[in-house]
């Protein structure tokens, strides 16, 4: 498995004593030993202008991602891999109920592939493995870190995702830290065509569109234990609503998606808007 560990984005005193504390793991195990005997604190937010970039990929190239036992979707050695990004409207506890307007509104994005079965040959439609998480607050990648096994997050240094007159725009800069660096720019259409790389997979844009929004769960590797973690989402999806995106020509950039060979032109649709929830967690 290549590594996911936490670096921030600044050098620094206070760099090096996030990166400390975050590797600390007698923190760690002791933060998984008295959650565990408590009630999940769900969360929730109204996420918005959630951009999906999906790629068609090697297996091969992908598998210092995968962790033993899981198995990803795949036909004749090929994998999907989607790049998500959105911002949260108040992203908080769901039992702060109209509290949660005080609470920070971050910038997220998800890398992510999709899983067939979990160890034990276990089916698991409708669930994705998360490779990289990045926010653009301080506060949510270093809680998510800490209080967190199925969310491993990084900061990025600079994070931009906006939309203007229907052209999404979307910076992710690493800085010093551990958090990707991508590029990318797509305008609205009204053109619902499946690329050709896409078809062992789907027999028309809207079965991909179900595919790829339609989840259920998500699960990460958690490093320090060698072991994985589930959280089971809420993701009310109105396919009806997704909007086909154009990728704007050579405006695409990325040294992961270079590494694992995700080339060419990516599927994109931009979901406008959804009611995000996060309902539970444990290590499997």
């Amino acid at each position: 498995m290549d590594s996911n560990t936490f670096l921030y984005p600044k050098s620094g005193r206070w760099g090096r004593l996030v990166n400390k504390l975050l590797s600390n793991r007698l923190l760690l195990r002791g933060r998984r030993a008295l959650l565990s005997r408590l009630p999940f604190l769900q969360l929730a937010s109204e996420a918005t202008d959630i951009v999906y970039c999906t790629w068609v990929i090697d297996l091969e190239a992908a598998a210092n991602w995968i962790p033993a036992g899981v198995r990803l979707s795949q036909h004749d050695g090929k994998i999907l891999f989607t790049i998500l990004t959105y911002s949260h409207q108040h992203f908080g506890p769901r039992l702060a109920g109209p509290l949660r307007r005080f609470f920070p509104s971050p910038r997220q994005s998800n890398w992510r592939f999709y899983i067939d079965t979990l160890p034990g040959n276990v089916t698991h439609a409708g669930t994705v493995l998360f490779v990289k998480n990045i926010f653009d607050n301080a506060l949510y990648a270093i809680g998510s870190r800490l209080f967190s096994d199925a969310l491993p997050s990084h900061l990025a240094q600079r994070f931009e995702h906006s939309v203007n007159d229907g052209l999404y725009h979307t910076t992710l800069r690493s800085g010093n830290g551990s958090a990707p660096d991508f590029h990318c720019q797509a305008q609205m259409s009204a053109n619902k065509h499946l690329p050709a790389t896409f078809t062992p997979f789907f027999d028309s844009w809207d079965a991909a569109v179900k595919f790829l929004c339609l989840q259920r769960g998500a699960v990460s590797y958690v490093e320090d234990c060698e072991r994985l973690a589930y959280a089971e989402i809420e993701l009310p999806i109105d396919v009806t609503s997704v909007i086909p995106l154009e990728v704007i020509p050579n405006t695409i950039s990325s040294p992961f998606l270079t590494q694992i060979g995700a080339v060419g032109k990516p599927l994109c649709f931009v979901v406008p808007r959804v009611e995000f929830r996060v309902l539970s967690e444990h290590l499997l």
